[in-house]
Formats: structure tokens, sequence, C-alpha cells
């Protein structure tokens, strides 16, 4: 696992799969190179507490606990909007966060203007951090009692007609004012929150679900609808407190994860004891014993003892893992069998499952393209309706003779009607809740707009060595070319020339350098001779690594190279013989790298991969789904083609330097949707171009991790058919949720004109609709 598993620059930007924006990693410029956002300057933290100094100012995280919907955003959005110091708004609503951009001296007048929308702004400290999260205890009691005010006044009501305000006004109210005193008293208990947040709303003139409630319950008061105002009231508040609780579960589906990782650890004391102590207290390096059945606190390296150990919370992994000495562990995983010491390589708050919560929470403030969608048409959605409403109050009874209680009354209920709350929820809580059931099956997605766009692909490129095979080659062959009697002359004999080559692979991190450096010589194929593996490797001067070819360097004074088919066919020292003997080793599937001096080739050195099972059952799935493969490898094309026969795989393309793939990813975009997978350096063009680009988590580097979109976290290959399936799901919800929260609403408006819709009604059609999205999108958290 990688320090980096987390987006490079620690956000990730609301952006399109083709074109990543700044916050991402890589950039995409019109000529297709690829830049790295990590190569500007780092943010420097500010003289403003928490605050951090970008190009244009500053940015301030600002978390506002009553900001749990689309209707605080929109009021906030107003308020600041208009500000001249303010340069940008992004909202996490998921996380209550406001990120808000402004110039050096602004943010006392932004977190005034906060407050006097009625909500309280926290700043993060110095150091960066939100304070706790301290949910407001919200009472059940006056609901309660207003809910049974408003049921008396149902009764009363059934027993004798009412009067309206009017009449209760003008003194000609009779034995039916317990009604509207039981009314004005449902109203008053579950509605005062209702009516000062609509206040605040039409003072900002902003017509919010609060300013459209106040204003339909109130003019349900005067024209008489006492019990029917007070049960509207009653339901809006008992239906938005369900709401705020089923978001809630969405909200938490990712930071409960934490609570995997325990918060005590038992910790070697200088004096060789062990004490149990709070794991945030630990420090990188101290040693932790753990106890059979026990939930691993921090991330670490086996020093001692060995384990299975079921890694599910991190990698997805639906079978245990065998742990030994050097192997790695990581918080929030479960020790099932054994005792084992580990040393601790990282702190609470850096270990990879803090780091993988810290992601998605960033990628739940990445909008989806249908977020956008929705939160543009949820702006003109509201101030139609109401403008629709008003004609429908005023145009019939100036125009058509109509009755005025009757047809104000229908405007009433389009008010209820009009606000679009449960048309923009529906799609922020799908979006986190894939996410959340994405990371708990080890894959990491950066953004939901990588989520929602994963049902489009039709082609997917990979890379061989890691991706689709081990990336642990072994040494199967090894030839020395030159004549023996020349070959003891010049001292290239059988063991010299393999320690050339050996002390040439020792600095390269390449696989293939890797099975050379660690071979055993007694081992190799034709070698008769050897009794024992060579001595300590050469001191190498001038090494240089040569992309897409190998390595070389100078020892003992002269010059050696270590390099493919390619760079021996540059150096002009190929011949029919050697091109015989390339081609029969690559027809079998592997990797064939010589040894050369400024003159002749030395050795050769074949080296054989194996492909993943795993990877065999990825592919089968994915063409299952209707997606074609293609494998990108700077292997030879024979080796290739072997590799890709064994796998599944329906192209193959070999000797692909990283411009060569991203040229072919470039191509393959002209006429479908396509993802990458890859885990090396030479990889991150592709990844970057890709519109979805795939990382494997635990075995890829840095570079390839932070470039990607999506990060595999136990490099299972099925897990990108997982994402595929998952994505298509999320978008059957997102289709679903706005087709029932606009075909309801649509129902409700036409009874409505009919007159046949009721106040009743149009809180059903309303918050009933925000319910059923919200438990619809949930449905993605279920395995």
């Amino acid at each position: 696992m990688r320090d980096s598993i987390s987006s490079c620059c620690g956000s990730v930007a609301d952006n399109n799969p083709q074109e990543k924006e700044q916050g991402h990693v890589n950039n995409h410029t019109d000529d297709n190179r690829v830049t790295s956002c990590c190569a500007a300057e780092p943010a420097i933290a500010s003289p403003l507490s928490g605050s951090q100094r970008v190009d244009s100012g500053f940015r301030t995280p600002i978390r506002i606990m009553q900001m749990d919907c689309p209707t605080e955003e929109a009021l906030i959005r107003k308020k600041l909007g208009t500000m001249p110091d303010v340069i940008s708004l992004e909202f996490n609503l998921m996380q209550r966060v406001l990120m808000v951009e402004h110039t050096e001296d602004a943010l006392e007048a932004v977190l005034a203007g906060i407050r006097s929308l009625g909500f309280e702004p926290e700043v993060s400290g110095a150091q960066g951090e939100l304070p706790p999260k301290t949910e407001p205890k919200k009472s059940w009691w006056p609901l309660g009692l207003a809910a049974v005010a408003a049921l008396m006044a149902e009764v009363v009501g059934w027993l004798e007609p009412i009067n309206g305000l009017s009449g209760w006004l003008s003194g000609e109210l009779s034995n039916n004012g317990l009604a509207a005193v039981l009314a004005l008293i449902a109203v008053g208990l579950s509605g005062l929150t209702t009516y000062k947040k609509g206040w605040v709303a039409v003072r900002h003139g902003d017509l919010n679900i609060n300013a459209l409630m106040s204003i339909a319950v109130t003019g349900a008061l005067i024209l008489g609808q006492w019990p029917e105002a007070a049960m509207v009231m009653v339901l809006f508040t008992l239906a938005e407190l369900i709401e705020a609780k089923s978001l809630d579960r969405a909200r938490n589906a990712i930071a409960g994860l934490m609570n995997l990782a325990p918060e005590k650890a038992t910790v070697q004391q200088s004096d060789g004891s062990w004490l149990e102590v709070a794991a945030a207290t630990v420090a990188v390096g101290s040693r932790v014993r753990v106890k059979p059945g026990e939930r691993i606190a921090l991330d670490g390296e086996i020093v001692r003892g060995r384990s299975t150990l079921n890694q599910a919370p991190i990698t997805g992994e639906s079978l245990p893992v065998d742990k030994a000495e050097g192997d790695q562990v990581y918080a929030g995983t479960i020790n099932e069998s054994g005792s084992f010491e580990y040393k601790v390589s990282a702190a609470a708050d850096d270990s990879a499952l803090a780091r993988i919560i810290h992601a998605v929470e960033e990628a739940q403030g990445a909008k989806a393209p249908t977020q956008r969608f929705v939160d543009q048409f949820a702006r003109l959605y509201t101030p139609i309706v109401f403008f629709i409403a008003l004609a429908v109050a005023v145009v019939p009874p100036l125009l058509m003779g109509g009755d005025w209680f009757d047809w104000v009354y229908k405007a009433l209920v389009l008010l209820v009607i009009a606000c679009p709350c449960a048309l923009v929820i529906s799609t922020p809580v799908t979006i986190v809740s894939g996410l959340a059931a994405a990371a708990r099956r080890g894959i990491l997605i950066k953004g939901g707009v990588y989520l929602e766009e994963g049902h489009k692909l039709s082609w997917l490129a990979l890379d061989k060595t890691g991706t689709l095979t081990h990336g642990k080659p072994v040494l199967t062959e090894f030839e020395v070319l030159i004549d023996p009697r020349a070959a003891q002359t010049a001292g290239h004999t059988i063991e010299g020339c393999y320690q050339l080559a050996a002390s040439l692979a020792m600095r390269s991190d390449h696989p293939v350098s890797q099975a050379i450096a660690k071979a055993e010589a007694a081992n190799f194929v034709n070698v008769s001779t050897a009794q024992k593996s060579p001595g300590a490797s050469l001191n190498v001067d001038s090494f240089e690594a040569i992309p897409g070819r190998g390595v070389k360097g100078r020892i003992k004074g002269r010059s050696y190279s270590l390099g493919n088919h390619r760079l021996i066919e540059e150096s002009g020292l190929c011949s029919s013989a050697l091109e015989a003997r390339l081609g029969q080793l690559e027809r079998e599937g592997k990797s064939v790298v010589m040894l050369v001096d400024d003159q002749q080739v030395l050795a050769l050195f074949a080296v054989a991969d194996t492909v993943k099972a795993t990877s065999r059952e990825a592919v089968a799935e994915l063409h299952q789904l209707g997606i074609k493969t293609i494998m990108l490898t700077g292997d030879n094309q024979h080796t290739a083609t072997a590799i890709a026969q064994q796998v599944g795989i329906d192209e193959a393309r070999g000797n692909q330097l990283p411009e060569d793939k991203l040229a072919a990813i470039t191509a393959l975009e002209k006429d479908a949707t396509v993802g990458m997978v890859g885990d090396g350096i030479n990889d991150a063009p592709a990844l970057a171009r890709a519109q979805i680009g795939f990382a494997m988590g635990a075995m890829g580097s840095d570079t390839a991790i932070e470039t990607a979109d999506v990060a595999l976290m136990d490099d299972d290959l099925r897990k990108v058919p997982a994402f595929v399936r998952l994505s298509r799901q999320t978008r059957r919800i997102l289709i679903q949720n706005i087709a029932l929260a606009l075909g309801i609403k649509a129902v409700f408006l036409v009874l409505t004109v009919m007159g046949l819709g009721t106040m009743w009604m149009a809180v059903f059609a309303d918050m009933g609709a925000s319910l059923l999205v919200v438990g619809n999108g949930l449905r993605l958290l279920r395995k």
C-alpha cells in the first residue's frame, strides 16, 4: 500500500474524465502531453488559521452542521456568491463542509455572512484539522405533542365545520375555537424552525422549501383549513427528520470504517515490557504485539511471528491472507490466528484505512454529470412552479369568475409541490452510497464522476507485468553467446557474464532485472559448470536507465548495457542467428534481455512471468459485460501474443513505449469510452489519458496510483468488472430516482390543477418522494 493512495495534492476536483482539472494529478493539454500538478508550488500554510495559500488568495474549509441539503446550499451560495472578495465556493453536503476561496482579508466577512443566515460556521485549527463533529441533539417530544394536537384538531374538524382565521377575528367563531387553538399549538410546536428558516430565505430572496411551506401553511390557516394546516406542518417536520436520519446513514457509511481500527494497541516499552496505550499516540517505528482474534490498530511490517489475516475492510478480499515476517499489515484488519509483532510504519491518522476514508470523503464533493444537470434543472424548476401557482391563484378568479377560495387553495398545494428537494438529493445520496460500497469491496474511486461514467466503458487496455501477471518473473535461460576461448581471454566467463549482468540489474527496479539479480547461478538452464552464485556485485559507474530499452553503465572502465531486443537492433549488433534464437524464446512467452559491450552481444537471459489465475476470470467477466480488451506491454510482440492467448485478451500490442501506450489510448478514444489498467511509471501517461484509469493499489508505483482515477486495493483484476457492474447499478438507480422525483411531482401537479389534490397529498408528493429516492439510493450499500 502506498502513501499516495489518496489523490495527489489532497483534493478531487469536480471534473470530466477526459479533462482532469486542477486538483487531480494529471491534466491533459491540447497536444496530449501530460503534466503533473505536483510539479506546481505546494500550498503554503497561511496566516489565517487552517487556510491554505493558493494563486488567487486563500482556501478555507468551513464546516456548517446545519447544512443538511441543497436548500441550505442555495441560500449560502446566494449570500456569499455576491461578495466581491469571494472567488469560488465548493460544497460537500455529505460532509457538511464548504470550501471557500477568498482574498486574504475576507474570511471574517464570509463567516459573518454565514451567521446572518442562522448557521454556525466552524473553521479549522492551526494544524488544518476541522474540530470534531458535534451533532446537535434533537428532541422528539415537541413533535410528538404537535402530532397529538393536530390529530385532535382533525377530530374536532370532523365533528363541526370550522370557519377560517377571518371568521375567528370577526367574532363569528362558535364552538370550533378548540380546533383553531389545537391547530395553532401544533403549528407552533412543529413549525417554528420552518418559519424561522422560511423568513431568512424570503429576506434573502430565496424561495426554498421552508419559505414555500411557511407561505402554504399560513395561507391554509387564513382559509380556515385549521386541521389540514396543522397536519401538513407536522408531517413535513416528521418527514424532514426521517430524511435527515437516512442521509446520515449515507453520510457515515465511509466514516464508519474508522471504527474498525481499535483505539488501543499493545506497545513495547523502552524497558522491554508491554503496555496497552492509545493508538493515536503510538509513534512510527514502535513495536506492537497482536494476539489471535484482535484487530490491528496501525499499519506496519511483521518483524516476528506469522498469522492469517482477514483484510476485507481494506482490500475487499473474501479469503484470509497468510502473513509472515517482512509482510505488510494494515489497520482495521483482523488477526484470525497466531500471534505476531510488527513495526509501526504509519501514524494512526496516516494509515491506509485513514487515507481511504479521506480520499472518498473528498470524492463525495466532486459532482457527477447527472448531479450537475439536476442542480441546473432545479434552479429553473422552483421559480417556474412558483409563478404557475401565482397564476393559478389570481387568473381564474379575475378572468373566469372562479371561486377565490378554491383557486388560492390549489395554488397553496402547488407551492408545496414546487420544491425540488427530492430531485436534488437523489443524486448525491446515490453517488455517496456507491463510493462507500466500492470502498468496502477494496475499490477506491477518486470521484463520483468516475463511478457514474464507468457504465460507458467499451474498451479496456491492460498492462501486462504486475497487472495480468504476478510481476515476479524468474530467470529460465542464461546463455553465453561468444566463443568460450575468446570469453576466457576477455574475462567473459559464464560466471563473469552473469556477474556483470547482475551488477547492472541490481540498480534497476524493473521486474525482469530483479529476476536476473535474484537468480541462483546453479539453477540456470545450460549452466553445468556453476556450483554456486557468483560473488558480490561489481561497482557500476555512470549508471543510466534507458526508457523502454534497458540500462547501461561502466564496470571496470568498460561500457556495458543490459537491454531488450529493441536496444540490440538500435545498436546494430543483431544477427540472423540471434534473431532466430530470440524468436524461439519469445514465441514461448518469455522476455529476453541481452548483455552487450561496445562490440558484441555477450549473453542472453530469458525470463518468464506467470499469469494470475484471477486475470483469466476478470477478462472473461469483462467480455460478458460487452467490454473488449487490449494488452499494451513493453515486452516483445511474441510474448504479448502468448500471454494474451493464455488470458483470452482480444488484441495484444508489444514493444510499447509510454508514448506508444498513450497513442493507442488516444486512437481508441475516437470511437469508444476507454479505460486503462496499469501499475508502473510507464503507464502513467496512458492512465491519465484514458477516461477512467485503474491502478494496482498494492503493487503499483506511486505515480500510477496518483495518476489513476480508481485504485484496486489488492491488485485483483476481477475488481474492474465489479466496478463496471457497480457503475451500471448506480446509473440505473440515478435514472430511477430522477424518474420517481419528477414523476410523482407531475402526477400531483395534474391532480391539483384538476381539483383533486390536497395539501396532505402535496406533502406526500414532496417529502414522500424524498424518502423514496434516499431509500432507493441506499440500496447500493447492501452486499
